[in-house]
């Protein structure tokens, strides 16, 4: 007998099974299997099991666990594919299971979808009801009237289910045949407990819950072949059955053709024409007298891409930008190589024009090379949904879907699961997430920290915890949404790949984005960038009060202002030029003009930044540009003789080796595999090609070279371009607009604490405004009054955008002198103390002139107001004539005001509350700011509020600390040694303002404060 496994759910169906497929195929091959079939519930990881078993030499069978609804009730078949019209089918049957409620199949459903499938009635269940059952298997006969349905009887660890006698006599009565059924949902006997822990987690329950469920399969283990023929001893029919079915089982999951969707043109026209037309009246738009060489770069680029089939897709993505534009939803100028294709930039595609750029369309499509095009477009990030569902709806919810993803259980996260799966303490929880790493699998880790090992041996729970997470540890967990891939077809997608219920009224693919792309279907990316959401509301903002009307395409890209903003490394908020790190590059490379901010941005990765000294002396004048041969000047002159982009390695080879575009293209794919191989045989071709057009041997050997050294280094000038037009326009907005950009950039970076203070520090530095939060004044986000930004009313902690509309309507057309005509105009629903104290204490009703304590202590009578005049609120007189009184609320210290402000709104905004110490102190104490560049050794004084802590022990076992302190202009860490540490402990704690006086230090290059001595400071006045 041919040693097969008939029903395997694998590691891919969501912890219903554990199994992991580079364990499973090894333990196949060794025990001489044959053939294995997986039965996932949904068709998850049905194409990377078939090609792990492959390569194994083990025959893949292609099966499915489906639940059919016979009479409100359901039973449990298990569905094999016996060829690809099987297959097939079996993909609709995993989508029609997995796009319904009830995630079953209706019979009817079963016999339109069974063509080409062998169906087992697995009568397997512990809940088995011998006359129910019976009549379910008889209409499933009826239904299915033919010699591919069969009974199969399972007998775990060799037992008998209670009425195997019943099955038996019931396949005599339907007149069915019998086979061997047997679930394995994880390896070795010995796997159960984790097995169960799995279950635990995906059902949520603790497994010290008496009330948690039976789990039915503590014997679904994978069984030796003496198991299975001691098991079934007495029927070995069964099993030489079902070896039978399996082995007719034949089908091939392999890489696709191509399923490129059409576009629909009018009745006459050709793609081709329709394309070229759109093209031409795009290039039209952008030139009065279109350039000779426009001409010819476009009818080539169209030669190529109707050559290599792609008319339709251009066409596709014209049409959902084109509708994104005119639904004023900004997209973004390009992104990755398609901003190498004046196709693209005659379409609208994208902005950047790559003749003038410099740029390559074989970078992009590569004639020589067929593979998918792959156009990324970059959408507003809160209105990229409504683009998905455009697509969705033009060519129809069949033929649209986006990608799945699956989120898999990483080291710490299968470790936090099981914990609480198996009701771990928070100590123990603690204990244990502060000794893993996240850089290392569970089990290295375990290996590698004799705390661990000691922690886990004093308990049998944290040896199952142990066990459990080394077997779940990279399982995927749940499925969710790709953040951008999108896949459409002509075709209905079902005949491609199974599909299930989106969470956007779009559907799901079952297979995640390796698996779609060798199904031959076009994947799209329909990317949210929050960068253009920013862009777009500060374009909003400017055009609404300024009554401007903005273009982005014709905002100058030589503006003084903004290159000066870019010299002095003022890029807070500008998209890819943040970092300190790219600071320090603007302020070394001095930018002043658009080449060299693209330039800065492909230079500033691992590797290529150590040419930024080389650039900036270069670009600056300080040392000469040099050439390893006259010739490269024309391709390296704009790099000052260093090669970033990957289009000048392309152009290398053109033009020194003759080779085409395309050829240059292979050379540029092959030297970044890094194959020695591969890499002698280019060298080859190109020193043969170099000599052909009258190089020196030595000298075109020596170009090789330097484009193997940069090939590693070389970035895709597209990409480069493309992007650093958004960073430029984020950069001239705040050079030329900055209480726009500020209040913009503010709105994006709500709930975010730090980033926040950081940037009111800087508006602050800058001596801009900001205005307090008002229930009279503001909108939802912040806003511009003037020449100030005014704090919006979302930006409250506890004030939610339903609120502030019912806040909107009240206030329409009047105007509240109190807080007791607000309560009135509000209605006492409305105007509650949940609401109103995170107002008060965020100084949104200071406007009313009484102090934030009179206010809090005035609510109850505010609302009670509202409850008296009710309906009478609607008369004029009655509301206007009627003067209640605010109760007398203390006084409240400036401390206590200005933490209710954090507390609400992220950050101190009347001061913080160090100015305040500041003032009274009567050493010269430095602003933390003007730390930042002193030297080591240098002694400084300084006062602050301590953020945060972190307590540690030395290797001889000595408490110490290291903290961050703040004042209002920045932040820095400080380090509290040992023998300080005992004498001043007691006083450090979060929050505490305190005065120190210390030594700089650095730190992984950044400064930090060694504290020699440390004063607890507190501050009491009034409000």
């Amino acid at each position: 007998m041919n040693l097969m496994y008939p029903q395997i759910v694998t590691g891919a169906d969501l912890l219903r099974g554990i199994v992991k497929l580079d364990e499973l195929a090894p333990l196949l091959q060794q025990r001489g299997a044959s053939s294995a079939a997986i039965v996932n519930s949904k068709l998850y990881g049905v194409r990377s099991f078939s090609k792990m078993l492959s390569k194994y030499g083990i025959r893949p069978v292609i099966g499915l666990s489906v639940k059919v609804s016979i009479e409100d009730k359901d039973l449990l078949l298990y569905v094999y594919a016996k060829n690809q019209l099987g297959f097939s089918n079996l993909m609709k049957m995993s989508s029609a299971i997995s796009t319904r409620e009830e995630e079953n199949l209706p019979l009817s459903w079963l016999h339109a979808y069974r063509e080409g499938c062998w169906v087992i009635c697995a009568l397997t269940d512990s809940s088995w009801a011998a006359h129910r059952t019976a009549e379910m298997v008889q209409h499933l006969v009826e239904a299915q009237a033919d010699q591919s349905t069969f009974i199969g009887i399972g007998r775990p660890g060799g037992a008998k289910h209670a009425e195997e006698d019943h099955m038996i006599e019931l396949a005599g009565e339907c007149e069915l045949q019998i086979v061997a059924c047997h679930e394995t949902r994880f390896l070795h006997a010995e796997d159960f407990p984790s097995y169960e822990v799995a279950t635990a987690i995906r059902k949520g329950y603790k497994l010290n819950d008496p009330q948690k469920p039976p789990n039915r399969f503590r014997q679904a283990y994978l069984p030796q072949a003496h198991e299975l023929s001691e098991w079934y001893h007495d029927h070995p029919e069964w099993l030489q059955l079902t070896t039978e079915i399996l082995s007719a089982c034949q089908v091939n999951i392999s890489n696709e053709d191509f399923q490129l969707p059409t576009f629909p043109v009018p009745v006459g026209r050709t793609a081709i024409s329709v394309l070229t037309e759109k093209c031409q009246k795009g290039l039209q738009r952008r030139f009065q007298q279109l350039p000779a060489e426009y001409a010819k770069r476009l009818n080539y680029e169209l030669e190529i891409i109707e050559q290599m089939g792609f008319t339709d897709y251009f066409l596709i993505v014209e049409d959902y930008v084109r509708y994104a534009k005119n639904e004023k939803i900004l997209v973004g100028p390009g992104r990755g190589s398609s901003a190498g294709s004046l196709v693209a930039f005659a379409l609208g595609i994208t902005e950047v024009d790559p003749i003038h750029y410099g740029l390559l369309f074989e970078r992009f499509l590569n004639p020589e090379r067929v593979t998918m095009p792959d156009i990324d477009i970059d959408f507003a990030d809160n209105r990229r949904t409504e683009v998905v569902n455009y697509v969705a709806d033009t060519y129809g919810k069949q033929h649209a879907a986006q990608i799945i993803t699956f989120g898999t259980l990483s080291t710490k996260a299968v470790a936090r699961n099981i914990a609480r799966a198996l009701d771990f303490t928070p100590e123990e929880v603690r204990f244990m997430t502060n000794e893993l790493s996240s850089g290392r699998s569970f089990k290295d880790t375990v290996q590698q920290s004799r705390k661990l090992q000691d922690w886990i041996s004093v308990d049998p729970r944290r040896a199952l915890w142990q066990q459990s997470a080394e077997r779940l540890e990279d399982l995927p967990r749940n499925a969710s949404t790709h953040a951008a891939g999108v896949v459409l077809s002509t075709d209905p997608l079902v005949n491609f790949v199974p599909l299930q219920i989106g969470t956007e009224e779009v559907f799901l693919t079952q297979w995640a984005m390796k698996d779609v792309e060798e199904a031959g279907l076009l994947k799209m990316d329909f990317l949210g960038l929050r960068n253009l959401t920013l862009l777009d509301r500060i374009r909003s903002m400017v055009q609404y009060n300024k009554k401007l009307e903005i273009d982005f395409e014709s905002i100058p890209l030589d503006d003084r202002a903004t290159y000066n903003l870019f010299k002095t490394g003022d890029t807070t908020g500008i998209f890819q030029f943040e970092s300190p790190g790219m600071r320090r590059a603007l302020q070394t490379i001095h930018p002043d003009n658009f080449n060299d901010l693209y330039s800065v941005n492909a230079l500033y990765r691992p590797g290529p930044m150590e040419f930024i000294p080389l650039y900036s002396r270069r670009k600056n004048g300080q040392e000469p540009t040099t050439y390893e041969i006259p010739e490269l000047q024309p391709i390296l002159a704009e790099t000052y003789g260093i090669i970033i982009y990957q289009e000048q390695i392309m152009k290398i080879a053109v033009e020194i080796a003759g080779f085409t575009l395309a050829e240059a293209d292979l050379l540029r794919r092959a030297i970044s595999k890094k194959n020695q191989q591969v890499l002698e045989k280019e060298r080859q071709h190109f020193i043969a090609g170099a000599t052909k057009k009258g190089f020196d041997h030595a000298k075109a050997n020596n170009v090789y070279n330097l484009i193997v050294k940069f090939a590693d280094y070389g970035f895709p000038k597209s990409h480069a371009v493309a992007y650093t037009l958004i960073s430029y326009r984020l950069a001239f907005f705040k050079a030329n607009e900055p209480t726009y950009f500020y209040a913009a950039y503010l709105s994006s970076l709500t709930g975010s604490k730090d980033k926040m203070m950081e940037l009111i520090r800087e508006i602050k530095a800058k001596g801009m405004e900001i205005h307090p939060p008002s229930v009279t004044n503001s909108r939802y986000s912040h806003t511009v009054e003037g020449n100030a930004i005014r704090l919006g009313l979302g930006a409250i902690k506890g004030v939610t955008f339903a609120f502030y509309q019912q806040l909107a309507i009240a206030r329409e057309n009047q105007q509240w002198s109190s807080m007791f005509d607000m309560a009135i105009a509000l209605g006492a629903d409305h105007f509650t103390e949940k609401t109103l104290i995170p107002l008060i204490k965020a100084g949104a009703l200071d406007g009313f002139g009484e102090t934030r304590a009179v206010l809090l202590a005035s609510i109850d009578a505010a609302q009670s107001h509202a409850l008296y005049i009710g309906d009478d609120a609607l008369s004029e007189q009655f509301k206007f004539n009627s003067h209640p009184k605010y109760n007398p609320g203390g006084t409240m210290d400036r401390l206590t005001v200005l933490a209710f402000e954090r507390d609400t709104l992220g950050f101190y905004l009347s001061e913080h509350p160090i100015e305040e110490l500041k003032r009274n102190a009567t050493d010269l104490i430095q602003p933390i700011s003007s730390l930042l560049d002193l030297r080591p050794g240098a002694k400084v004084k300084c006062m602050g509020i301590i953020l945060s802590i972190k307590r540690i022990r030395t290797k001889k076992g000595e408490a110490m600390a290291f903290l961050t302190l703040q004042d209002e202009t920045e932040e820095v860490s400080c380090t509290v040694f040992p023998k300080l540490y005992a004498q001043i402990s007691v006083h450090l704690n979060e929050n505490q303002f305190v005065q120190l006086a210390g030594t700089i230090d650095y730190r992984n290059h950044a400064v930090q404060v060694i504290i020699d001595q440390m004063t607890p400071l507190s501050t009491h006045e009034k409000e």
